[in-house]
């Protein structure tokens, strides 16, 4: 299956974005006449996958390498360099260089910057006296359709850099790429912003909008997005550092996604080649994964068993009966579906072992007891005794960040005492690691009361009796907690933010509401109040669109929470996401890790 994912059943034509990068690219290469050497940055490669098909690219004459710190070893004498603005990558490009000159290989050298290029780059091309022997262009790739309804910014430590390093590029690469969309789709009217930098990317938007304006006169009709919503991850970590419950949620939780497949052991997925890994798809060209992936995972071994026992039935009677021909037809469309089946029936067969394990299972136990924030010293002993067993760092810090949050600190005391027990476990290097949690205030010493409870009871988060095979709630992705960020899409959607008002104010930043544009005859989202207006549809009777962005990541199952809304009764709008990157507790954490030396 390809990798490729199909983008058909996208509420906005999403494949027409895809195509024209697929199209920049192939004109860079086209422009290199005769064979070329293309050296991927390997972040981007994977990116790249999702794009085009690699056999696209060398139809245009290019050879394929990922770029490090050997030297390029191909007997082209093009060099095209496809990476993104860092400078651990000019060093590899310039020792490259260097190499070749003391060999006395003559090439031309090209390098692209993704999205687009940066001073301080160009400056150590220049100290390195390579600069001139360079022909620098740009691959404007600010979005990758991940999905039908998901888009990736594919930033992946933007919300480190923006509240450690106090770096603030990523926010204007999110408001470009927005406003890009906004040239294919027309202008955004109604764009609500929670957060410091989802604030400041709104700002951004309007400032490159009166620089560089959309038409948004009458011809150009009804724009195809009706709003925007930007959150900051800063508003909502208690979400990330709690465990997925959902099918798709899972598998990234313990096998990570990444693009859009999962690697793992070919045994796993019972083929029998020793030792080698396989890459396994996951998106909605896969029928059964689009059906499965955002229910809660206890209900998903159901369905496979349900329809692994159909199938044999089917099978049984095949053998003892004698069928028409159009049964027979049935039978085999039903044995067409075959391959995804024995793939997710494996794959959910391997998350078992991991779920049915006591520690997963203690594990849960300890975050609904933090998300209740009733119980301070079994949680504080809880995180003492994960210490001293030296469970894994990342899995420590997830609960100690939930710990903190949920507390609006630690009191003095035991903030001391924990930091130096980990320490002291963990290795003294690890200091700058706690400087960033404390730095970016998800882990700090208790100030003041906490506020938590009063949000959890307004906004009514902690669901109980969650029904998950049949859910009429979004608790049901966490198995009784509904995700703060999506409660908040949800009230922004329902009946806007204003009756919440003092309840946004207890959360981190400030927040935005700005309408733009000459938009009379579209609705603000303050008169919807979830019911269908008539000039709410969209001229050819599609729903009405949101677009919900998050800076600094999004889970999978807060993805799946927004897909449950959006199929809700009454629900008068489509959803798509945009994110920095698809993250769980654990990738985030990590984000944070930095060891001195």
């Amino acid at each position: 299956m390809a990798q490729v994912p199909n983008l058909d059943n996208a509420p906005i034509n999403l494949k027409s974005l895809r195509d024209q990068s697929q199209k920049e690219l192939i004109t860079i290469l086209k422009n290199i006449r005769g064979k070329k050497c293309l050296v991927i940055d390997p972040k981007l490669g994977g990116s790249l996958s999702l794009i085009v098909q690699s056999s696209l690219l060398k139809e245009h004459g290019a050879e394929l390498r990922h770029l490090n710190a050997e030297p390029i070893q191909t007997d082209c004498t093009k060099v095209v360099y496809l990476v993104r603005a860092q400078l651990d990558l000019m060093k590899f490009i310039c020792s490259h260089i260097h190499n070749d000159i003391s060999k006395g290989i003559q090439r031309e050298y090209f390098v692209y910057f993704v999205p687009r290029r940066a001073v301080v780059c160009e400056k150590i091309l220049e100290e390195e006296k390579i600069h001139h022997l360079l022909t620098i262009g740009e691959y404007p790739l600010y979005l990758i359709p991940l999905d039908e309804d998901v888009l990736s910014f594919e930033l992946d430590v933007a919300y480190k850099e923006h509240l450690v390093d106090g770096d603030t590029t990523s926010l204007w690469h999110i408001a470009k790429a927005i406003h890009k969309l906004e040239f294919s789709f027309g202008l955004i009217p109604n764009v609500r912003a929670k957060g410091k930098a989802s604030v400041r990317v709104a700002d951004i938007l309007n400032r490159m909008q009166s620089e560089e304006p959309v038409n948004t006169s009458e011809q150009m009709g009804v724009p195809e997005i009706n709003t925007i919503i930007l959150l900051d991850r800063e508003v909502d970590m208690i979400t990330p550092m709690c465990s997925q419950l959902t099918y798709e949620g899972l598998l990234d939780e313990f096998l990570g996604i990444s693009n859009g497949a999962v690697e793992l052991d070919s045994s796993i997925m019972g083929v029998q080649q020793e030792g080698k890994k396989i890459k396994v798809p996951l998106n909605s060209s896969d029928k059964l994964f689009k059906e499965i992936r955002d229910q809660n995972f206890e209900v998903v071994v159901q369905v496979l068993r349900q329809k692994a026992t159909s199938m044999k039935q089917d099978y049984t009677e095949m053998q003892t009966t004698n069928q028409t021909v159009s049964e027979l037809k049935d039978f085999v469309k039903k044995l067409n579906s075959l391959p995804e089946m024995t793939r997710h029936i494996n794959l959910g067969q391997h998350l078992t072992t991991f779920t049915s394990k006591p520690s997963f299972l203690a594990r849960l136990d300890m975050e609904q007891t933090l998300v209740e924030a009733e119980s301070y010293d079994i949680c504080f002993e809880y995180i003492e005794e994960m210490i001293h067993k030296q469970e894994p760092l990342i899995n420590v810090l997830r609960l100690l960040i939930l710990f903190s949050i949920t507390n609006s600190g630690l009191p003095k005391k035991n903030f001391d005492y924990l930091r130096r027990e980990l320490l002291h476990s963990y290795g003294f290097e690890h200091i700058a690691t706690l400087n960033n949690l404390e730095k970016s205030g998800l882990l700090k010493k208790q100030e003041t009361k906490s506020n938590w409870i009063t949000i959890k009871r307004a906004l009514r988060l902690v669901v109980e009796d969650t029904d998950t095979a049949n859910p009429n709630d979004i608790s049901y992705v966490f198995s009784g907690y509904a995700p703060l960020s999506i409660r908040l899409v949800q009230h922004a959607i329902r009946s806007g933010w204003r009756p919440i008002e003092e309840i946004l104010k207890l959360l981190p930043g400030p927040h935005s509401d700005i309408k733009r544009g000459g938009f009379s005859s579209s609705p603000s989202l303050d008169s919807l109040n979830g019911s269908l207006h008539n000039s709410d549809k969209v001229v050819d009777g599609r729903r009405s669109l949101v677009l919900v962005v998050f800076i600094g990541g999004v889970t999978s199952a807060e993805i799946s929470a927004l897909r449950f809304l959006s199929a809700q009764e009454g629900m008068a709008y489509d959803i798509i996401v945009a994110t920095t990157k698809i993250v769980n507790g654990s990738t985030l954490t990590e984000t944070f890790v930095e060891k001195l030396g």
